[in-house]
């Protein structure tokens, strides 16, 4: 990873909003400015330096992960960042103001009552937006793994076996292959429950004329895989099939129109505008998609309330679907990475319609 260039796009901003010092809390962010995959570490970057500074748990592990100037052990967060502060002469500092609560916040101004600090949220976006080549492979081994252990599950899927089940053996075959941990509580829902967009697993058993949502992923040095799959158990219904057409339809024409400059709501609209065509636009509730890689939900969001521009760099997903109250539902989800002629898509699950007899 190429942490310079990271807290080089931090000085930037530095020096766009007037700032000191910029200061990290959101383990998230603190990740990926620093390398360090621990619970609890503070970030803080100026024009002519970087600190990280976390607890004596984590002493040794940060000497072997962090890429910072410094590295400091402290006993009181707190004092130790006020500490900092004077030392650095940091009279104004940025903070990333979605990931620190009101509490922690109150607490922090106490601590260091000489600084003035300034929410930042929106001037942040872009650090994280653009993947790099070395994220790019990340997120490319954790979407390999949900083929492979897609592919290894399906076999077992049958009339009469449970979602939890399914969900379970899905999770066994991501570790054994490599994966470090799931993106996300695995969605796997069946029959009626497809009408729920977060049906997490239940114990439910999947039934002969079933359609059945998956929607499951991994991580891969911390970078997630984001991936949705439906299909038939047996004899599905006309009306199921023809929901599974037309979400499939919404999501190829979202997905080829993917390209670099294009506006983020007129993507969804592509998708929306054809689900509403077909008479189903009242069962299509949550947008487009939106941005993964340490998180499995970041910028940017895909969605019709959207201002942005797509860019080339970001890793979006495209996930349409169809709810529909006690009939059942459908959604088709890939990653795909936005590049300067349009895009490439990381995830290989076959979308076609398949149907397991």
């Amino acid at each position: 990873m190429n942490y310079s260039n990271r807290h080089n796009a931090v000085r930037r901003i530095l020096v766009e909003q007037k700032l000191d010092a910029l200061i990290f809390f959101g383990m998230t962010n603190v990740r990926y400015l620093s390398g360090f995959s621990g619970t609890d570490g503070v970030f803080l970057c100026t024009l002519s330096e970087t600190v990280f500074l976390t607890d004596s748990r984590y002493t040794t592990q940060a000497q072997s992960q962090v890429q910072a100037d410094r590295i400091l052990c402290y006993s009181n967060k707190l004092l130790s960042i006020a500490d900092e502060f004077e030392s650095l002469m940091v009279k104004r500092a940025g903070y990333d103001a979605d990931a620190i609560s009101v509490a922690l916040f109150n607490k922090l101004t106490e601590s260091v009552s000489s600084c003035e600090f300034v929410a930042c949220s929106h001037e942040l976006e872009s650090l994280r937006a653009c993947k790099d080549v070395d994220e790019i492979s990340l997120l490319r081994q954790a979407a390999n793994l949900n083929r492979q252990a897609f592919d290894s599950i399906l076999p077992s899927i049958a009339p009469g076996v449970s979602e939890r089940s399914v969900a379970l053996n899905l999770e066994f075959a991501l570790k054994k292959l490599g994966g470090e941990e799931n993106s996300f509580d695995f969605i796997v829902a069946s029959g009626v429950r497809g009408a729920l967009p977060h049906g997490v697993a239940s114990e439910k058993t999947i039934q002969d004329g079933d359609l059945v949502t998956i929607d499951f992923g991994t991580r891969v040095g911390g970078y997630c895989s984001d991936e949705t799959v439906t299909f038939g158990v047996g004899n599905v219904s006309g009306k199921l099939r023809q929901i599974y057409d037309i979400v499939l339809e919404a999501h190829d024409s979202a997905l080829h129109s993917v390209k670099a400059g294009m506006e983020i709501a007129a993507l969804d609209d592509i998708a929306r505008s054809y689900i509403n065509q077909q008479g189903y636009g009242e069962f299509f509730g949550h947008g487009l998609g939106h941005g993964v890689g340490l998180d499995i939900h970041e910028y940017p969001s895909v969605s019709s309330r959207s201002s942005d521009c797509l860019q080339e760099g970001m890793i979006i997903t495209i996930e349409p679907g169809i709810y529909v109250p006690d009939l059942g539902g459908v959604r088709i989800e890939d990653s795909v990475i936005v590049t300067d002629s349009g895009y490439e898509v990381l995830t290989s699950i076959p979308k076609q319609f398949m149907q397991i007899n």
